[in-house]
């Protein structure tokens, strides 16, 4: 299961080193919300390794406005507590998902 990020715990988690993939997303969107089984199942499978979990644009708010979210869904990626060159935006595959998280743990 995904994790839920929040304004509150967000920052923990990103300075805490780990590689972390968050989705940013709200529940009228469909794209957004089709592709949350995909989110859960990729957070299942890297467990451990990759802390993914989903932002909801419409709870909060501070996030969304410091990297300038504009689209739904936009996935950012951090590691070591910086945020990598690796941004998507729109709907994602499995596959395409899947080689962003890879290209980030080679970071």
């Amino acid at each position: 299961m995904a994790f839920t990020f929040t304004d509150a715990n967000v920052s923990e988690i990103i300075e805490s080193g780990k590689p972390v993939m968050i989705d940013f997303w709200a529940t009228w969107c469909g794209p957004c919300v089709g592709m949350a089984p995909t989110i859960d199942e990729l957070a299942n499978e890297y467990d451990g390794k990759v802390v993914i979990g989903k932002y909801n644009v419409e709870e909060e708010s501070e996030m969304s406005s410091q990297y300038r979210i504009t689209t739904l869904p936009t996935i950012l990626f951090f590691k070591n507590g910086k945020k990598a060159d690796i941004r998507l935006t729109g709907s994602q595959t499995k596959a395409n998902l899947k080689a962003a998280i890879e290209k980030l743990l080679e970071l």
